[in-house]
């Protein structure tokens, strides 16, 4: 089946099997939230003998930790092959499995890049008293591979932390209240669903509007919630019809975000490159103008976009680095050009080129 039908659709079977019949490389992100194999005894109860209503589907009951092992290292294969060469990969997972799971990835191949702790602001707590509250999940992020150019957005993630760099420890509650999916029987129809913010920011910072999510554990939709509300598209594996059914109604209800409001604060690193001499060709600084340094040293720039303090002469980040008698400069935040109003940063310039390198037409 060719890639573009299998967009924003859910594929109801094995996730292995299913995955053996996508195309090659397509998709750009994998998000698995896998069985965890928790190996639970028995029923868990309150103190006051009400039982617990955990995990105790059997679609998380494994024979033995060999059996899971295989089940990871099958599913972990086939996602590998569906991922693009410059894809990536997260899998979530609780202190049951997820270690079983860190390994597999780096037997076939993947680049873990990250753990990420999801903290919890409101977890079950240990009712028998026997042991810590496991009070978060795991998330390990991982390249296809070493080499791999993935995705990452940083200032976006900065920003959306109030302009503080995006820490490896992500505190968000469970998922609660309205967006839990029920069923018919008014209990919740899944007992391991995902809260959209979790995946919010997952899809936000590893992924491009128009690029694929592929989720083989689909569950009741929340990877392809967040993807179609973030422009994105999804694929999705579900083996049970119900969770499918689920998932469908609600991804169907979900208002994608306007593309002008998918834009992020971008990195620095993904902006074109332009050298100091493309200002001067472009008439901003001419040669014989004078640049002026916070310490009040001035240099004059030539015709080639070099400079020249004194004797010395270079680019602005070396005779940056001279005036300020500092082993490195950037010069573009350094230095400023001195006009009849005042300094005005070079860098300013540097802005205008690449908005017009933006807004320029395609040539025929």
């Amino acid at each position: 089946m060719a890639a573009r039908q299998l967009k924003d659709r859910i594929i109801e079977g094995d996730c292995i099997e299913a995955m053996r019949k996508l195309p090659k490389g397509c998709a750009d992100l994998v998000f698995a939230d896998p069985p965890y194999n928790m190996q639970l005894g028995g029923e868990l109860t309150r103190p006051d003998q009400s039982i617990v209503d955990g995990v105790d589907d059997e679609w998380d009951k494994f024979a033995d930790f060999k059996s899971y092992d295989d089940f990871t290292r099958t599913w972990l294969g086939e996602a590998r092959r569906c991922l693009k060469d410059d894809g990536a990969i997260w899998v979530i997972g609780a202190y049951h499995n997820i270690f079983r799971v860190g390994a597999i990835l780096q037997d076939l191949g993947f680049w873990i890049l990250n753990d990420i702790v999801w903290r919890k602001t409101n977890p079950m707590p240990n009712f028998k008293g026997t042991r810590f509250t496991n009070a978060h999940e795991t998330l390990i992020w991982a390249a296809k591979s070493k080499e791999a150019k993935y995705t990452f957005h940083y200032d976006a993630l900065k920003m959306l932390n109030d302009d503080l760099q995006m820490r490896s420890d992500w505190t968000l509650p469970l998922c609660t209240g309205g967006e839990r999916l029920k069923g018919a029987d008014g209990r919740k129809l899944h007992s391991t669903q995902k809260p959209e913010a979790l995946l919010h920011r997952v899809v936000l910072a590893t992924t491009r509007p128009g690029e694929t999510v592929l989720d083989p554990f689909f569950g009741t939709g929340t990877t392809g919630a967040a993807a179609k509300r973030l422009g994105r598209h999804f694929i999705g594996i579900e083996r049970d019809a119900a969770y499918a059914e689920g998932a469908r109604a609600r991804i169907k209800k979900v208002v994608p975000a306007a593309a002008e409001d998918l834009m992020v604060t971008r990195s620095k690193k993904e902006e074109p490159r332009v050298p100091f001499g493309q200002v001067i060709e472009a008439g901003f600084i001419r040669p014989g103008d004078m640049l002026v340094s916070p310490n009040g040293k001035r240099a004059r720039v030539r015709a080639d976009g070099s400079l020249a303090l004194g004797e010395a002469t270079g680019s602005i980040h070396r005779i940056g680095a001279l005036a300020a008698n500092a082993p490195a400069c950037n010069g573009w935040a350094f230095w400023s050009l001195e006009t009849k109003r005042g300094p005005q940063p070079i860098d300013h310039f540097r802005r205008e080129i690449r908005r017009a390198m933006a807004t320029a037409p395609l040539s025929a």
